[in-house]
């Protein structure tokens, strides 16, 4: 066994890989190459460990330090200082790194400092694409408990004790369903799971996927032996490359483990897996339309009961989790019923992974236990709104859920409270909006998104989001009408009761939130044809003040040629022929040019 002195782990996850951390890993190559280090320092090409945020990432074990943004010309110097001269390199850490020539471990820097991890435990610790690095941190001992010390029922009882429920967005028990798939009759059953994640912004499957494959397969192997099944799919959308890619090498190694296929651990349990990939339809995300299309059918919703736990793929019963529900079975197991249910809420336990993006200082990715108000992830672990801005509001649930505001930032966050406030939990998404932020133009936005990624089946939501679109798409555009808003309610509510499938019942949400919170806004645009946060194009006015110099800039800058004025003298702005690009604003060095 090569034993080595320093481990140079690199961020392999998408986020970083495409902010060059490939070039990174093979530069680090060559200079220890170089350098004759290469039997003492062992690169590692991790997943996510993040904070996006600082990628590219380089951590440094076993002193944990913590390099943030690196680019190639930096790789030399950290060879050079740290890996053969044992120097920190400190104006490479990252900046909470160091506190009075003090350099902190990364679990105290505040991103990380109240999250705590379970579904992402091993998420930038191992390599993805190695097995043994998988079974160094207890994996697959989970498995050999259930197959030689644990019954099915018994598995099950366990997971229904730690009170877990589905982190894809519908929050039903994982237990319950797990009980309902095996008391389903059948020779045949299958396992399934879920790594669609259709939702903009949303990349937490993904990151578990690229970072600790081997978990969500351990995972599939113990709900197959509870219920009773022998073949597994994963479907998960083709958009993720590097996420299917390890995804296949770990099933591969896996099999030639014998920790997939026939007679696993010599107990006679028979289990298999395969990957099928999604072409990234959003309603794909839908348990039953992604049934359908894993039998290379049109993905479309059917309607429920009967539940896929019943009847399924190829209508047997199928069990359907989505990746993050399964990251957490290992550790149930291993840990105990009980140790799960005390992270969290009384009604929902455990851990909540979240992408959080937007309008925020640290965006990345946290893993939080249930319970963490609002407020501490937005200002404590996402550090606050950048530039200085005004916190307006946070969308939860993606183009599903709805948008929360200020009063309710000590809102502890877990499913039922979030339902409360007119949101919901949803796989994970997590948008910041600052006060630049239009709110009805947000829900134009999200609105937009679900017209165009209905499956048409049915008319309420094929129809119905068109007509509300439609709506907002006119109030945006300076045409909208006092009644507006009361249609733009009725056919929401008439879409929520109606529409077939989940998606479709809380498409309207966004509409719902931001009309419930922000109705001085839609009101600004209908009666005074005015957008508060001077983002609704039509709604716009570029005007020239009085500190104008007279210094031509701007109309030298102007597409149309639409301002006027002589040089050194106030200039003006022909409204009837400005196409508000904000060129114009934009070129001016005294800030002349105002937005209203």
């Amino acid at each position: 066994m090569d034993l080595y002195r320093s481990h140079v782990l690199i961020c392999g996850g998408t986020g970083c890989t495409s902010s060059g951390s490939t070039g990174i890993e093979e530069r680090f190559k060559t200079e220890l190459e170089k350098q004759g280090l290469t039997k003492e320092v062992k690169l590692v090409k991790t997943g996510c460990f993040g904070l996006c945020e600082a990628g590219p990432i380089v951590i440094i074990y076993p002193e944990g330090s913590f390099y943030s943004q690196i680019n190639m010309e930096d790789v030399e110097r950290i060879v050079e200082e740290h890996l053969l001269k044992g120097i920190v390199v400190k104006d490479l850490l990252h900046n909470e790194s160091v506190e009075e020539d003090t350099i902190k471990p990364i679990h105290e820097i505040g991103f990380y400092k109240k999250q705590e991890r379970v579904a992402l435990r091993n998420c930038g610790l191992i390599s993805a694409e190695d097995i043994e690095e998988y079974i160094a941190m207890d994996g697959y001992k989970a498995l050999g408990k259930v197959l030689t010390e644990m019954t099915p029922q018994e598995v099950i009882d366990e997971i229904k004790a730690s009170g877990l429920r589905g982190r894809g967005g519908g929050g039903f028990s994982t237990g319950l369903k797990w009980q309902f798939a095996y008391n389903s009759k059948g020779e045949q059953k299958y396992v399934a799971c879920n790594a669609d994640e259709g939702d903009p912004g949303a990349f937490m499957d993904r990151s578990v996927l690229e970072g600790d494959p081997h978990s969500v397969i351990e995972a599939m192997a113990i709900a197959a032996y509870s219920i009773g099944a022998d073949q597994g799919y994963v479907y998960v959308r083709a958009e993720y490359p590097i996420a299917v890619n390890r995804l296949e090498i770990a099933i591969k190694q896996a099999k030639e483990y014998g920790l997939l296929g026939k007679d696993i651990f010599g107990t006679g349990f028979n289990f298999d897996l395969e990957v099928r990939l999604g072409a990234g339809a959003f309603v794909c995300g839908e348990e039953t339309a992604l049934l359908q299309s894993i039998e290379g059918k049109r993905g479309m919703p059917r309607p429920r009961p009967p539940f896929p736990a019943v009847k399924g793929l190829w209508n047997k019963p199928t069990l359907l989790n989505n990746v993050e529900t399964y990251a957490n079975i290992p550790q149930i197991i291993l840990n105990g019923a009980e140790w799960f249910a005390s992270i969290g809420t009384e009604k929902s336990k455990g851990t909540k992974v979240f992408a959080l993006g937007g309008k925020i200082v640290n965006t990345g990715l946290v893993e939080i236990p249930m319970g963490t108000t609002l407020r501490e992830v937005i200002y404590e672990i996402g550090g606050g709104i950048p530039n200085g801005k005004n916190f307006k509001a946070v969308q939860t649930g993606g183009p599903s859920g709805g948008c929360i505001t200020e009063e309710h930032l000590d809102t502890p966050i877990d499913y039922d409270n979030l339902i409360a406030l007119g949101s919901m939990m949803g796989s994970g998404g997590m948008i910041v909006m600052d006060e630049d932020n239009c709110m009805v133009d947000i829900a134009r936005f999200f609105l937009d998104f679900t017209v165009d990624e209905s499956c048409g089946k049915c008319m309420p939501c094929r129809e119905g989001t068109k007509r509300m679109l439609e709506i907002l798409d006119k109030i945006t555009e300076g045409n909208g009408e006092p009644q507006d808003i009361d249609k733009l309610i009725d056919y929401a509510e008439t879409i929520k009761l109606t529409s077939l499938c989940g998606l479709g019942q809380t498409a309207p949400n966004p509409v719902l939130s931001t009309l419930k919170y922000f109705r001085d806004e839609y009101e600004a645009h209908i009666y005074e044809k005015k957008c508060p946060a001077g983002v609704c194009q039509s709604l716009l006015q570029y005007t020239i003040t009085d500190a104008c110099k007279g210094c031509t800039l701007c109309a030298k800058a102007c597409p149309v040629n639409c301002i006027s004025g002589e040089v050194k003298k106030l200039h003006e702005i022909d409204q009837t022929e400005c196409i508000k690009c904000g060129a114009c604003m934009e070129k001016c060095p005294f800030d002349a040019i105002v937005k209203k």
